[in-house]
């Protein structure tokens, strides 16, 4: 019978887990679910915004799996630096699936880019999702004009955080420190601003519409802006998803002032040379960018600054190396193959990844589902080799010698007993705890 680590218990972990279980070849196989954290489901927990309770909904079908009675959800267990060295993992295990994700957003690289007021959306977001290792806050107290630099969904959920009113947000989990900050809230315009055009976008229509549903706030284009775009007078040629993404811009192009709160302005063509300021970001320079006629975009030589007290770059994530294994710098990928770990170009027996820190931040949650198959397949192929290793009889005992507090499927319980509680405290529904101790305290079933 194999017995199979899982590092990270986000959605493709989980889904790796549960293709370990449903498969019929190898029976009997047991996973234990490793997490940093305290808290299991990775991205749907920390990265999906909390006015979206159906994306968030997600946890549900997650936790039907992680409650599986063949696999064990172990969090607040540290592999790597200051934790379980990747080699005295492998000895604990038949075999170890990294699903680590991609753990930092990619860089701007302009002047200016770490003064105060500057900060990433994955920062952002982790604030308003409560992750224990978010900055303090800080982020729009005082603030009158953000830029939020990218165009994705993930961009587009800071811009619509930013510009909700916090009585729509009170409903959610979101911590009540966050909650009380975006109530204080003095930001009343947003810019959010692509180096493309409307069809070369990377959010989905949906996130996009919900923009324009607020209802405190007024969307709108510049129409000569987007007009840039070769697409965007005839989009007819455009695969349906963007054609209904340049339908939604056109439908905000030239909008007259409503006299709401707050304003959302999509810009186009713009790409950040610098962020500019002495003690604190005031402004952001762009450059005027024009089609390159094959997908891409040119400088002009014309510059623009949008005046800025807070500056959120939104411009993807990148995979970060894990102590003991392997990495593709470039890539910001671990080196395999179908999902084997490769050790100078050889499969490392035992060893293998699943999502994006196997194949780049690409996709959809649901991608993560056949990726974690492809890797399940090559682990199953491999059985009998693997069925040979000798690993420690009870690996959770183990990794408390190791110095692993763990914490195991009661005591995640306990923290959601205790987050509904919090809300019940602050009448409202379930609030996020927001701090290590605070969860480890729940964790241990203490108030």
């Amino acid at each position: 019978m194999l017995r199979v680590a899982v590092v990270g218990s986000g959605p493709s972990g989980v889904y790796t887990a549960q293709a370990l279980v449903q498969q019929e070849s190898v029976p009997g196989v047991t996973v234990d679910v490793l997490d940093r954290l305290p808290c299991p489901y990775g991205l749907v927990r920390y990265g999906v915004a909390p006015d979206h309770e159906k994306i968030k909904s997600l946890q549900n079908n997650l936790r039907s799996v992680l409650e599986h009675p063949r696999i064990s959800f172990l969090g607040n267990v540290l592999v790597g630096d200051a934790g379980v060295p990747a080699h005295r993992l492998l000895d604990l295990y038949h075999a170890v699936v990294y699903c680590v994700g991609a753990g930092t957003d990619r860089r701007l690289g302009v002047p200016g880019e770490d003064l105060p007021g500057s900060f990433s959306a994955t920062e952002f977001v982790s604030w308003y999702s409560a992750h224990p290792d978010a900055l303090p806050g800080g982020f729009v107290l005082g603030a009158r004009s953000a830029v939020v630099i990218g165009v994705g969904n993930v961009a587009v959920d800071v811009a619509r955080v930013l510009a909700r009113g916090s009585e729509e947000l009170r409903p959610t989990d979101v911590p009540d420190a966050a909650l009380r900050a975006l109530a204080g809230s003095r930001v009343a315009d947003i810019h959010l601003v692509g180096r493309r055009g409307p069809a070369q976008a990377k959010f989905t229509t949906k996130e996009l519409r919900e923009l324009g549903a607020l209802p405190g706030a007024e969307v709108s284009v510049r129409g000569e802006e987007a007009a840039l775009d070769p697409a965007f007078a005839d989009p007819s040629g455009l695969p349906a998803a963007n054609r209904r993404n340049v339908d939604v811009v056109r439908g905000w192009c030239e909008v007259p002032p409503s006299g709401l709160p707050r304003r959302i302005r999509l810009r186009f063509f713009l790409r950040p040379v610098a962020v500019l300021g002495e003690d604190a970001v005031r402004a952001v320079r762009f450059e005027r960018t024009a089609p390159d006629g094959h997908g891409g975009v040119v400088g002009t030589g014309v510059f623009e600054d949008i005046e800025a007290q807070l500056v959120l770059r939104s411009v993807g994530y990148r995979g970060v190396p894990l102590a003991g294994l392997p990495f593709d710098a470039e890539r910001g990928t671990v080196p395999h193959e179908q999902g084997r770990v490769l050790r100078g170009g050889a499969p490392s027996p035992g060893e293998y990844v699943a999502g994006w820190i196997k194949r780049g931040p690409t996709g959809v949650i649901g991608t993560n589902r056949s990726c974690a198959k492809e890797t399940v397949a090559s682990l199953l192929a491999d059985a009998e080799a693997l069925a040979e290793r000798r690993p420690a009889a009870d690996p959770r005992a183990a990794l408390r010698r190791c110095g692993q507090a763990v914490v195991e499927w009661p005591g995640w319980l306990g923290i959601e007993a205790a987050e509904a509680e919090l809300g019940r405290a602050l009448g409202r529904t379930t609030v996020k705890i927001a701090d290590w101790e605070g969860l480890l305290t729940a964790a241990n079933g203490r108030a």
